[in-house]
């Protein structure tokens, strides 16, 4: 908010070229208020900014900005600046920028950059999209248990700035294999004399480099730590993950589930940058999809012609009874996906998730029929509008909605267990997905309930 109330200001002193007093002003300006800034800058305008940062201030500012403003710097800075910019930061950010770039952009960026930092971005991209390794950072603390807290806080002073974090230091052995962690508290808490050995904790989580980024998140909301290690199948230590990185992740997969809950594919980038011709196709698709399977709902009403002509109060209820059940399964489906994100369920735990949702399923249809009925007796009293036959008709309602409603609540929380079974993304079972299948269902439950209760009558 800061940075958006000075861009008259910015702007005022790049036309001025006043760059002595941009310089002195962004000098000590922490990198993400400037990355702020420069997003709401104009493309040609984020250039001169960038200029006038200090090396490491500039790199920092670089990874916090998103992939079009990096591509955008990237291709109006000369090589030298983007190349010194590249080698300064994180290797982690940096995989997350390298990731996004086409093939021969991406050699060209890898050229830019020393053989070290070169060896490292290669090794990190070398892991599969979505995977832990593409997370991970190199840039950690590690020493051996036969040191002294002392030494070891000798080593940091030395090594500390190029370390990702100090919030927890690893132990390994000659081999690399990570045998302990330490807090840093613990460390600064120990007498100096200490040995390693003493003070280290051999109970500590960690993660795979070929683990899904999802666990990454699962592992850090368990137990609440800033940073995780990365081992090989060996138990070799490769490198750590840091929670800012896990943040991300979790945001994105918000965001994906998001998305596919409202019936479109997953976008790529915010929707309001997203091009409008993709943006389509994204959402195109699902649309077709739900429109042909309520396509289905347009047959099964063709089965009760008939009926439908004799009693035309009945269709005065469809719409009430369509919305019911997609209601109740758009609430049981977002309850079940939601605790299979967060880890609360399993596949395992289907039989406990039918258990509940048939209680939950039966409760409410009872509720809503009651309301249905209540709603047909009223009418009746005040307006007449259902005839010598309302009762029987509030009945028809009644039954129609315990069962939509039922078997909406059983489909919606099950849904996703039988897309997760199949290896497909639970979130698909979106709510239009969910309501597009109980409506045609729900069409059958009304118009055989109003057969049975209104034969001889109405029907």
């Amino acid at each position: 908010m800061f940075a958006q109330l000075l861009q008259p200001e910015i702007r005022e002193l790049i036309d001025n070229k006043n760059f002595a007093v941009l310089k002195d002003v962004f000098s000590n300006w922490p990198a993400a208020d400037l990355a702020e800034l420069l997003s709401g800058l104009d493309e040609d305008e984020q250039p001169v900014i960038f200029r006038l940062l200090p090396r490491e201030l500039s790199a920092q500012t670089f990874e916090h900005l998103n992939i079009d403003a990096q591509k955008n710097l990237m291709a109006n800075l000369g090589r030298k600046m983007v190349a010194g910019i590249l080698n300064e930061m994180s290797p982690d950010d940096r995989t997350a920028l390298l990731e996004e770039l086409p093939g021969k952009l991406l050699n060209n960026i890898l050229s830019l950059l020393s053989k070290e930092e070169r060896d490292i971005a290669k090794t990190l991209l070398g892991y599969p999209e979505n995977s832990v390794g593409r997370l991970m950072t190199p840039d950690y603390i590690a020493v051996r248990e036969n040191l002294t807290v002392s030494q070891v806080l000798d080593h940091i002073r030395k090594k500390g700035h190029d370390s990702e974090t100090l919030d927890v230091i690893f132990v390994i052995d000659g081999s690399g294999y990570l045998k302990a962690e330490i807090k840093i508290r613990q460390l600064l808490l120990s007498h100096p004399r200490k040995k390693v050995s003493d003070i280290m904790d051999d109970n500590f989580p960690a993660l795979s480099a070929l683990d899904d980024q999802e666990r990454a998140v699962f592992l850090f909301k368990k137990y609440d730590v800033y940073a995780l290690p990365v081992l090989d199948s060996e138990g070799v230590l490769l490198g750590i993950v840091t929670v800012d990185d896990v943040l991300d992740v979790a945001e994105e997969e918000v965001t994906e589930d998001i998305h596919k809950m409202g019936g479109m594919e997953a976008l790529e980038d915010p929707s309001m940058e997203e091009p409008i011709l993709r943006l389509t196709r994204k959402r195109a698709g699902w649309l077709v999809v739900l429109f042909l399977g309520e396509l289905l709902t347009a047959t099964a009403m063709s089965y009760f012609e008939e009926e439908i002509a004799r009693a035309v109060v009945l269709t005065l209820f469809l719409p009430l009874i369509i919305s019911s059940g997609g209601n109740s399964g758009s609430q049981a489906s977002t309850l079940v996906i939601r605790s299979m994100a967060i880890g609360e369920i399993s596949l395992r735990d289907w039989w406990r998730v039918l258990y509940r949702e048939i209680a939950s399923g039966l409760m409410l249809g009872l509720i809503l029929g009651a309301v249905g009925f209540m709603r047909v007796a009223f009418w009746h009293n005040i307006f007449g509008v259902y005839g010598v036959h309302w009762f029987a008709v509030g009945t028809t309602l009644a039954i129609t909605l315990l069962g939509v409603v039922m078997w909406g609540t059983i489909i919606g929380a099950m849904l996703p267990f039988i897309l997760k079974r199949f290896r497909l993304d639970p979130a698909t079972s979106s709510a239009p997905f969910v309501a597009t299948i109980v409506d045609v269902i729900g069409l059958l439950i009304y118009f055989n309930v109003a057969y049975l209760i209104l034969k001889g009558s109405l029907l």
